[in-house]
């Protein structure tokens, strides 16, 4: 593997566990936090705005990255044929359902905090925010998976 290959797969693990650490984070300290109406707008606001952060430089940074290390690892035979193949195109998968359930989870809290909720916000974003924590834990399973191949 070159220089410019190892740094790039480093990258691309780096915030693929950022993106599912804050999500898995935002559900089990922040969204509680919010449900027992312990914490005010205000701060719960500047949390979510980091959590949307997050995920969209993520996701973009994995594109990316994913994307170049599947351009010099796979073929379209290696990617439709095998098992391997079929782990990454099932992560390429969970991560885009991964970035709209952040996104759409994000919204909800926002949406109530801008109108000074904590409670109602909360209770609408959890379901959202509960499956993105069970997607990420899923990528995390399938790259555990696609490196246990090598």
């Amino acid at each position: 593997m070159s220089v410019v290959n190892a740094a790039i797969f480093g990258v691309h693990l780096i915030f693929a566990a950022l993106w599912a650490g804050t999500v898995l984070f935002m559900t089990y300290a922040v969204l509680p936090t919010a449900l027992n109406g312990d914490s005010s707008p205000g701060p719960l606001s500047a949390i979510t705005g980091k959590l949307r952060t997050v995920s969209r430089a993520s996701a973009t940074l994995l594109f990316l990255t994913g994307g170049h290390l599947a351009a010099t690892r796979y073929t379209a035979e290696s990617l439709t044929g095998t098992g391997r193949g079929h782990l990454v195109l099932t992560m390429i998968v969970l991560w885009f359902i991964l970035a709209g359930l952040v996104e759409v989870g994000a919204s909800k809290l926002s949406d109530g905090f801008d109108q000074q909720k904590v409670r109602e916000p909360a209770r609408n974003a959890r379901p959202f925010l509960l499956g993105a924590s069970l997607v990420s834990i899923l990528l995390l399973l399938d790259a555990g998976a696609i490196l246990g191949l090598y």
